[in-house]
């Protein structure tokens, strides 16, 4: 693998101005960056930081500039603000009603019950190699596909939806905006990013979706527009860029990226080839990329399997998804110490069952049940990790956590606590994602 570094990436060399998209299609977040390719200049590469909010029509091709409400929501989880929730929602004739952002705003959901909407969610998981990788009391929980819809239709819309995204941003946010989408909108090249270890048929369902959408056409040359990158090799190259100090990996050293999302951890491991100079850099894959179902999805999980068992007897078992909801939003984000008892904020001060730790509204678990959610997680990366040192004739100093659910300080403690005894040093960029 061939790397540029941001300060000596060189000219484009084509005759015409080019635009280039990237989606990360993510289990619980997804992401947009571009780059507008002018002959003899430079590439510069850009997110995609606004979304779209649909106006009167429900024909995602149709939405404009001026349908740009907000920039995508800062959380607490994501630290880019460049990210946006995975989600859709269907009405009961299978159109799309709400996505992304708006689809989690204050009122979508009660609105989804009363219309008989059906949310589409982690449905990325639903494209996994075997049927066997998933241990079967999890993937029962997979949130099943809207009635009559393949994962393969909900992808398309969902690329239909970021797509519609970058126009509006581009438009809104260039000068001559629309005069440039309009002169590169017909000929863009895609690049989407996805699990290590998905090959042929998981490329070939993507590659139906994107076709779907109405990206490119169906035919060989449309194809050859859409590019597919590993998570591995994305995050190598996010790492080389943002997340290490210059000098840190020198030529012959190896390095473990952990790419930490909401459905995978993807962990793969280079090293810097001798020779490679300042300009281009060469980095070799040094043992086999893993992917495991353990991103921070399975976190909520096993929350959930633990509060159905726990509240069995209460009152409030009714309340048992919104419950995991408000763990998810608020719970499972701000955990970092299993010594203090954390509290899951779900209902209203009169909400009340002291036998089940409930008061003024609020669930109380201790530290400990917490730290359980997340250990299967960390076992599974810091296992994964030592395995591929064990199994690389290459010294590795280094073990990079990028990726959503790096953002849980719990996960990057406990993992750096295991690992720093053995000589590793963790690294967490500030910009993980």
């Amino acid at each position: 693998m061939v790397l540029s570094t941001p300060l000596n990436r060189r000219p484009y060399n084509g005759t015409r101005r080019k635009l280039v998209l990237a989606f990360d299609v993510g289990t619980t977040y997804s992401g947009i960056s571009y780059s507008i390719l002018d002959p003899d200049q430079v590439p510069e590469i850009k997110g995609v930081t606004r979304l779209v909010i649909r106006p009167e029509t429900s024909d995602l091709c149709k939405l404009t500039s001026s349908s740009i409400l907000y920039r995508f929501p800062a959380n607490e989880y994501i630290s880019g603000a460049s990210k946006i929730p995975t989600v859709i929602y269907y009405d009961k004739a299978g159109h799309v009603q709400a996505v992304g952002a708006e689809a989690m705003e204050d009122g979508i959901h009660e609105r989804a019950l009363d219309e008989g909407w059906v949310k589409s969610e982690w449905f990325k998981l639903l494209i996994r190699p075997k049927p066997g990788e998933l241990d079967s009391d999890f993937a029962d929980k997979i949130p099943p596909l809207p009635p009559g819809k393949t994962v393969v239709q909900v992808l398309a819309d969902f690329l239909q939806y970021l797509q519609a995204c970058a126009a509006a941003y581009i438009k809104g946010t260039h000068a001559n905006g629309r005069e440039l989408w309009e002169s590169v909108s017909s000929d863009i090249d895609y690049v989407i990013s996805h699990p290590n270890g998905w090959e042929g048929y998981q490329q070939s369902q993507i590659r139906k979706a994107v076709v779907m959408a109405q990206l490119i056409p169906d035919t060989d040359k449309g194809h050859l527009r859409v590019l597919f990158v590993t998570e591995g090799e994305a995050s190598l190259h996010f790492t080389i860029d943002n997340a290490l100090p210059a000098g840190v990996i020198e030529a012959g050293e190896g390095i473990i990226v952990v790419d930490a999302g909401g459905g995978t951890v993807d962990i793969s491991a280079y090293s810097k080839r001798a020779g490679s100079g300042n300009k281009i850099e060469i980095f070799e894959e040094i043992a086999i990329p893993q992917c495991h179902f353990f991103g921070s999805v399975f976190v909520s999980l096993h929350a959930r399997l633990f509060l159905d068992e726990y509240l069995k007897e209460s009152d409030y078992h009714d309340e048992l998804e919104n419950i995991v909801r408000c763990f998810d939003k608020s719970t499972k984000i701000r955990f970092k110490n299993d010594r203090q008892p954390q509290y899951i904020r779900f209902g209203r001060n009169n909400d009340n069952d002291p036998l089940h730790n409930i008061r003024f509204g609020q669930l109380r678990l201790s530290g400990t049940d917490v730290a359980k959610f997340f250990e299967p997680s960390v076992i599974c990366i810091v296992d994964s990790v030592l395995s591929m040192v064990a199994n690389t004739h290459t010294p590795i100093k280094h073990v990079v956590l990028v990726g959503g659910f790096s953002a849980s300080d719990w996960l990057v403690s406990k993992v750096d606590q295991a690992l720093s005894p053995k000589g590793l040093n963790v690294v967490h960029p500030e910009n993980y994602v």
